[in-house]
């Protein structure tokens, strides 16, 4: 069984006991819940919602909170001796998938 479900502006193939980082605000060890359903498959069979599948939820537990590897970010402008360097290290939180509901 699995599911794609939708959050942060993203979408994510789940299925039992996968792990997925996303943009999401939770403490470690908490349990979230994700209602946008957009498409589940069992078995041969695939259900498909407009927009989503009513009824269906995807249970989880944050695994952890961590940051991503460093994007370093150049700026220059040719012949005027500006050059700015900055990094940045996107956050995210793991979680794993611990039950998908369908209708």
């Amino acid at each position: 069984m699995y599911a794609i479900i939708e959050t942060g502006g993203k979408q994510f193939k789940v299925a039992e006991g996968d792990v997925i980082r996303c943009d999401l605000a939770a403490e470690a060890g908490a349990d979230v819940t994700f209602d946008h359903v957009a498409l589940a498959g069992k078995g041969g069979k695939t259900l498909v919602g407009a927009p989503s599948l009513r009824g269906a939820k995807v249970t989880g537990t944050v695994v952890r909170q961590g940051k991503g590897r460093k994007i370093l970010v150049f700026k220059y402008k040719p012949k005027k001796r500006v050059r700015k360097l900055t990094g940045h290290r996107q956050p995210f939180t793991e979680i794993k998938i611990t039950k998908i509901d369908l209708p």
